[in-house]
């Protein structure tokens, strides 16, 4: 009897036991743990005990993330640069109109003129007319060219300006073609000449650089004379015995773009020519080594008489 007794309280003390094992396993491991409410745990039968879960409240873990902005670092501040200077184009001036006074294809006794004056100087040769041609363009272009004007062959007003400044007015007979009649030797008047006697035999242009004198002479006799001038010191004529090599009427200068009118030639570059220089500043100039004659009509009637091969004697 005692041992039934003994096993029912045994029974009784263990269903107390497992009851109150689940309710602590249902506290513990439910999802969500113990609500919000604080709900009691279901009591065990058989006994008036009741036990009340504590409610556990779990503090936020959250963390408030530390700035990670990295503080700026003071920056420099660039000074302005300093604008650079420019420079004010300067207004370019305004083209002076270039008047024309006379062009290639005018007539008129205005062009026979502007012609009968470049021949004065030596620009022009042949008879004057009043047509511009290719002659005239060809002595207007040689005129501006030795001047340093722009080389067109058109008399514009500061060519035509410089012409009239170098030349006279033409004589009547310049403008019609008159040939000045050509100066005869008087046989009965002697011509003195300085004498050398390398010219004393034959036909001899005898030239003295002592006297300034060129001298035609025939078997030692004087027919006529005219005045020469020479070189420079750096640029002297040659002296010596020679004799004209070639000859030409119409020459310009290769060197130096100046006409060179009844040229003949006795050693190499170096002739026997006009020159409208020496007919207007004389001796105040002088050539690159030529001989210069400022006498045209007498320089006309020499080239005219001594042909290539005459002998040339230049002397002091």
């Amino acid at each position: 009897m005692l041992d039934t007794r003994t096993r029912g309280a045994a029974r009784r003390a263990l269903a107390i036991i497992g009851v109150s094992a689940l309710a602590l396993t249902t506290a513990a491991c439910g999802p969500g743990g113990v609500t919000g409410s604080g709900s009691a745990a279901t009591p065990s039968t058989g006994t008036s005990s009741t036990s009340t879960a504590t409610p556990t409240t779990v503090a936020p873990t959250t963390t408030t993330p530390a700035p990670t902005t990295a503080a700026p670092k003071p920056t420099k501040t660039a000074k302005p640069a300093k604008p650079k200077p420019t420079s004010t184009a300067k207004p370019s001036p305004k083209p002076v109109p270039v008047v024309i006074v006379l062009r290639p294809g005018d007539s008129g006794p205005k062009v026979r003129a502007m012609q009968a004056r470049l021949k004065q100087i030596g620009w022009f040769s042949g008879d004057v007319s009043d047509s511009y041609g290719p002659r005239t363009t060809e002595s207007v272009r040689g005129f501006q060219a030795k001047r340093g004007f722009a080389v067109t062959g058109v008399a514009d007003q500061r060519t035509y300006d410089r012409l009239i400044s170098m030349t006279r007015r033409p004589t009547q007979d310049e403008l019609n073609n008159v040939k000045p009649a050509a100066a005869k030797p008087d046989p009965a008047k002697p011509q003195s000449w300085d004498v050398d006697q390398r010219c004393m035999t034959g036909r001899v242009i005898c030239i003295s650089k002592s006297t300034r004198a060129l001298t035609w002479v025939i078997d030692g006799k004087a027919q006529y004379s005219m005045d020469v001038r020479f070189g420079r010191e750096s640029e002297p004529t040659r002296e010596g015995v020679f004799s004209i090599t070639w000859k030409k009427v119409d020459v310009i200068s290769n060197l130096y773009f100046t006409p060179m009118p009844y040229s003949m030639f006795f050693s190499g570059g170096q002739a026997i020519h006009y020159s409208g220089d020496f007919a207007r500043n004389g001796y105040n100039g002088s050539s690159h080594g030529c001989v210069n004659v400022r006498d045209m009509t007498m320089l006309k009637q020499l080239y005219n008489t001594a042909p290539v091969g005459t002998k040339v004697v230049v002397h002091w």
